[in-house]
């Protein structure tokens, strides 16, 4: 259970600095966009994390690099589930 909380706060430290950097700035768009749909704070960083654990996943199993487009497809997508494809 420990290495769960570890990796989601890893996963939102990486969602607190792509914020912060305004990079990719699909980032502060979908969660603002997911705040105003009456999500809080958590669920809408729980989603987020959902399409960067898809492509860290990835990463390691495939040893490619990170596909930012996926990852935006994926952001503009939510709430709906993030997709591999």
């Amino acid at each position: 259970m420990e290495s769960k909380i570890n990796v989601r706060s890893q996963i939102f430290d990486l969602i607190k600095k792509q914020m912060i950097d305004n990079n990719p700035p699909e980032t502060n768009q979908t969660y603002n966009r997911l705040v105003n749909l009456g999500l809080s704070q958590f669920e809408t960083r729980q989603l987020i994390g959902q399409c960067i654990a898809i492509e860290l996943a990835e990463l390691l199993k495939n040893k490619s690099g990170f596909n930012v487009s996926r990852y935006i497809r994926n952001l503009q997508n939510l709430p709906n589930e993030p997709a591999i494809n």
